[in-house]
């Protein structure tokens, strides 16, 4: 579903977590973040307390991001699943601990299926579903 021009975007720009709960909207930025080969985008839980519980509550999420230079972005829509142990949990913990010093570690992680990708590039194409 994600083409590689989407990847690129995604590896090299911040995300910017959109959830909603039953304390209306909740966006937060990610740096903690990663594309799997299959598609499924993979998010640190380091202070994701607000977005965890809006998650909790209908399993939705959307993901924005783009490239600061030369505007192109994309908006995915999906559903997201809560992961507490394994290979992707122990990767985030790494990277999380070596770059706080021991300070702070990611608890989990957040697996995030795409079901739905919206150009937001400016130009004919935004608005575009891929």
């Amino acid at each position: 579903m994600l083409n590689e021009q989407v990847k690129a975007v995604l590896k090299e720009s911040f995300w910017y977590l959109g959830t909603y709960g039953a304390d209306g909207p909740n966006v937060v930025p990610v740096a903690f973040k990663d594309v799997a080969e299959d598609g499924t985008l993979l998010i640190g839980d380091v202070f994701l307390e607000t977005t965890l519980k809006n998650i909790g509550e209908n399993g939705k999420i959307a993901i924005s991001a783009s490239n600061a230079g030369t505007l192109e972005g994309y908006q995915i829509k999906g559903t997201a699943k809560y992961l507490s142990e394994g290979p992707v949990v122990d990767t985030f913990k790494k990277l999380v601990e070596e770059m706080f010093h021991g300070a702070a570690t990611a608890k989990g992680a957040l697996a995030v299926t795409p079901e739905k990708i919206i150009v937001t590039t400016p130009g004919p194409d935004n608005k575009k579903e891929l």
